[in-house]
């Protein structure tokens, strides 16, 4: 069976990355979400074990320490981290694993020898453009929104270390550039779109 591949997709708070991803996925078969580890409150909809699985920090840190995680950060305040069971599962069964984490997780994965990903970053048309999405959301207080204005503007200092860089600025436009690595990425491992293997072509 052909190995999945990991994609590693990272985008400042506000720059509407969950939408883009679960359109793609939708879209595109063959596709997977990491579910990440993270000490957080569920925010309003969200299930546990299939948007995060919700932990205490105590059992967080016990993962820390049973080496459990491919790479864990704290960001704004909580922490975060993706496990290496969930990781090496699915890629083990053929399936492309899309692994949303912020910058600080991606570097630690570029850095690992024994992590093979496709790294890319959405990024919003501007701070400003950015800023109103936040204050759209009306979910925010003044002072989270600050907060994640400034960890955005250094977010976007880490653009030059991905491979790809997609701005969120037309919606529909931002699904096609997105899907479009996916499937070029699959093309350069010899796969259909669809993410299944070619095989052997034979030429006459």
């Amino acid at each position: 069976m052909s190995q999945g591949k990991l994609f590693v997709i990272s985008a400042p708070s506000g720059t509407g990355k969950t939408t883009v991803l679960k359109r793609v996925m939708a879209e595109l078969p063959g596709l997977s979400f990491s579910v990440s580890h993270t000490t957080r409150l569920p925010r309003p909809g969200e299930i546990d074990g299939k948007d995060y699985h919700f932990v205490s920090e105590s059992e967080f840190q016990t993962m820390i320490d049973q080496g459990l995680f491919v790479e864990h950060a704290v960001v704004h305040g909580n922490f975060y981290g993706t496990s290496w069971r969930a990781i090496d599962q699915q890629c083990a069964s053929g399936i492309d694993v899309i692994l949303d984490i912020d910058v600080q997780g991606a570097s630690i994965l570029r850095r690992s020898p024994q992590v093979t990903a496709s790294h890319i970053f959405i990024s919003p048309p501007s701070i400003a453009e950015l800023e109103k999405r936040l204050r759209g959301r009306g979910t925010e207080k003044e002072e989270t929104i600050a907060v994640r204005l400034s960890n955005a503007r250094i977010e976007l200092q880490a653009i030059n270390e991905y491979e790809y860089l997609v701005i969120n600025d037309r919606l529909e436009e931002t699904i096609t550039v997105l899907s479009s690595i996916i499937v070029a990425e699959r093309a350069r491992a010899h796969r259909f779109p669809s993410g299944q293997p070619i095989g052997e072509i034979v030429t006459v």
